[in-house]
C-alpha cells in the first residue's frame, strides 16, 4: 500500500499540525503534500518529505499567503497523486479537494468544514484587513468557493470528524456521514502537581474567534490573577485593555506550557471549539476546565468531574462561572485519567482500524477491473 498525506498548508504549528505529525509517524514513508511550507513556523522532522505546490514559486511567493486564496483550489487539485493507493488528507480548508488516482481511496480527517465559507463567513469578511472594494467583491467569490468546496467534499471516499460537533457540520454542509475519531493529545507529556494553585490560565492563538476579549473584560472586573499564553493579531489590542492582574506571556515553549497547566486553578475555554486540544492538555495535568457550553467542549468537559460549562458567551457569563468555581471539589487524578482516553495510542489504533477497512473495501472494488484488463 503506497500512501500519501495531504495537509492544507504548513504555515503554522497548531492542533491540526499535531494530527499530521502523528499520521506521519504512522506512515513514515508517506510524502506530505501541502500548498506552502513556512520552515520557521512548522519545523519538519528529518523523516518528513514535504512537497509543496506552485504557490511557493514566484510570483506567488512574493505576496502574503492569504492573498492567494483565489489560486488555492487549482493548486490543491494540481497535486499529482496518481502513484498512490491511499491518500489521507488532514483538512480544515482546501486539502479535501485533492484529486487522487483512479483506483485510490481518499480518507479525509476533517478538523471542520471550512470556517470562512460556512460557519464564520460574515465575521471573516468584516474582520479582514483589506481595502473596501475587496470586501464588496469577496462575498461573491466566497459563494463560488462554497460550490467548489461542496464538490471537493463529494470526491472524498470516507470522512473522519475530529468530534461529534464537526460530524454534525459535515452532515449539514456536505450531506455526508462521518466516523468520529478525537484528535491525539500528548497526554504523556503532562503530569499532576500538588503545588498550590494561585492563578487562572487561558491560551492559544490570539484571534477574534477565540474570544479572549471576554477573558480580559471579565478579569478586569473581578480582579483575580490570570495568565494568557499565545500570540496573534489581537494581542496588542488586548494588552492595552487589560489591567495589572492579567499577564500576557506571548509565545511559549511546550515545556513551560506544561508547567503553567499544572499550577493553574482552572483552564478557561471561552470560545466554541471544534474539539479543544488545549483544554484536554490542561486535564492531562489534572486541572479542571471552565468552558463555553457549545462545540467540542460539550464532549470533553463533564460537569462536576472534569470542569464546568457556562451557557452565556459574554464576559458576565464567564465572570459568574469563575466566581462560583471551587477547584477543591475536583479530583485531579480522576481528571487526568479521563484525559488519557485521548492519547496518541488510542488515536493510532482507531485510525488504523478505519484505514484498513477502507483500503480493504477499495481493493474489493478494483479487483474485477484488474481481472478484465
Amino acid at each position: 500500500m503506497k500512501v500519501a498525506l495531504v495537509h492544507d498548508h504548513l504555515t503554522q504549528d497548531g492542533g491540526a499540525e499535531r494530527v499530521l505529525r502523528v499520521l506521519s509517524s504512522m506512515f513514515p514513508d508517506a510524502p506530505i503534500y501541502c500548498l506552502a511550507h513556512n520552515k520557521d513556523k512548522f519545523k519538519a522532522s528529518e523523516e518528513m518529505e514535504i512537497r509543496t505546490s506552485f504557490l511557493e514559486k514566484p510570483p506567488f511567493s512574493l505576496v502574503k499567503f492569504e492573498w492567494l486564496l483565489p489560486f488555492m483550489p487549482a493548486a490543491t487539485e494540481h497535486h499529482d497523486l496518481r502513484e498512490f493507493d491511499l491518500v489521507i488528507s488532514s483538512s480544515s480548508a482546501m486539502a479535501k479537494g485533492i484529486i487522487p488516482g483512479t483506483n485510490a481511496q481518499h480518507i479525509c480527517y476533517l478538523h471542520t468544514p471550512t470556517r470562512y465559507l460556512w460557519t464564520d463567513m460574515h465575521d471573516y469578511v468584516s474582520n479582514l484587513q483589506v481595502p473596501g472594494v475587496v470586501k464588496k467583491i469577496l462575498p461573491h467569490y466566497l459563494s463560488y468557493l462554497r460550490q467548489w468546496d461542496k464538490m471537493a467534499a463529494d470526491r472524498v471516499n470516507v470522512f473522519i470528524a475530529n468530534s461529534k460537533t464537526v460530524s454534525e457540520r459535515i452532515q449539514t454542509f456536505y450531506q455526508k456521514d462521518s466516523v468520529v475519531i478525537y484528535p491525539p493529545v500528548d497526554t504523556h507529556e503532562f503530569s499532576v502537581s500538588a503545588e498550590p494553585k494561585t492563578y487562572f490560565l487561558a491560551g492559544g492563538r490570539i484571534t477574534n474567534y477565540k474570544k479572549f476579549d471576554l477573558v480580559v473584560d471579565a478579569f478586569n472586573r473581578i480582579g483575580l490573577p490570570i495568565k494568557i499564553f499565545g500570540s496573534g493579531p489581537f494581542l496588542q489590542e488586548l494588552k492595552e485593555r487589560a489591567k495589572g492582574n492579567i499577564e500576557f506571556l506571548g509565545r511559549i515553549s511546550d515545556e513551560y506550557k506544561a508547567e503553567l497547566y499544572k499550577d493553574c486553578i482552572a483552564y478557561l475555554n471561552p470560545q466554541e471549539e471544534d474539539f479543544g486540544i488545549t483544554a484536554v492538555e490542561a486535564m492531562a495535568c489534572g486541572r479542571p476546565v471552565i468552558a463555553y457550553g457549545k462545540g467540542g467542549a460539550t464532549e470533553t468537559v463533564i460537569e462536576g468531574k472534569t470542569g464546568t460549562l457556562f451557557n452565556e458567551q459574554t464576559w458576565e457569563g464567564l465572570a459568574d462561572a469563575v466566581i462560583r468555581f471551587k477547584h477543591e471539589e475536583f479530583d485531579p487524578n480522576e481528571i487526568r485519567t479521563f484525559a488519557e482516553s485521548f492519547s496518541h495510542d488510542r488515536f493510532k489504533k482507531q485510525m488504523g482500524f478505519v484505514i484498513d477497512k477502507v483500503y480493504e473495501r477499495g481493493n474489493r472494488h478494483t479487483e474485477p477491473e484488474q481481472q478484465n484488463a
